[in-house]
């Protein structure tokens, strides 16, 4: 068997009490807020360290910046963040679209029981926001499940495990579904839950369990 599966299966059977913790705090009901900041967090994902994402976010929340600082005001109090300017737009654009006024994006996904269907909707309507990012904002606010969130550390496990046979530069829609649905078959032939598995590679790859 292939040495990194070995290590996956190893790894899942340590630390699956940890991850299904994290799974159902997962699923708790989401306020306003919670959204907002894993919405805003997925925004910023692209090329970044996750949690220095999230510490931005929630200094940033904590200030009330995000909330109402204008594109620039946003940008300049980033740190550690790749391309500010333009996710910095693309927050205050989905801000001021679903948050501030606009459409509430709570009652949108509130009323919308599929995900695939959500998913759909976020990709086509959220500047910045493509479908691995999208499928971590549902993830992480108890929707995804039936998401692979298929970021580069993602993408390096399945390459080592010879699921696919290189690792992509860009993903289209269907190259996006088509390593999706091998990732799901991989996930099913290993015993590992595919909203599981995400996280048993980000553990192999950083030694622990984040976002």
């Amino acid at each position: 068997m292939n040495d990194m599966i070995t290590t996956l299966q190893e790894t899942y059977r340590n630390i699956k009490p940890l991850i299904e913790e994290r799974m159902e705090e997962l699923k708790r009901g989401k306020t306003e807020e919670d959204i907002a900041k894993e919405f805003f967090f997925c925004l910023l994902t692209p090329q970044c360290r996750a949690r220095v994402c999230w510490d931005n976010i929630e200094n940033l929340y904590n200030k009330g910046i995000l909330q109402k600082g204008d594109r620039k005001t946003i940008a300049d109090n980033f740190y550690g963040i790749r391309f500010r300017n333009n996710k910095a737009d693309y927050i205050v654009e989905a801000r001021d679209k679903f948050f501030n006024g606009g459409c509430s994006l709570k009652k949108i996904i509130d009323s919308n029981k599929d995900p695939i269907v959500l998913r759909e909707y976020i990709v086509s309507n959220v500047r910045g926001m493509g479908w691995k990012e999208a499928s971590h904002f549902l993830r992480n606010i108890g929707r995804g499940e039936k998401f692979a969130i298929l970021d580069r550390h993602i993408l390096k496990g399945l390459y080592m495990c010879a699921i696919i046979k290189s690792i992509p530069g860009t993903l289209t829609k269907a190259r996006y579904m088509d390593i999706e649905n091998s990732m799901r078959d991989f996930a099913d032939n290993i015993g590992i839950p595919l909203a599981h598995l995400d996280l048993v590679f980000w553990y192999c790859f950083n030694k622990e369990i984040f976002k």
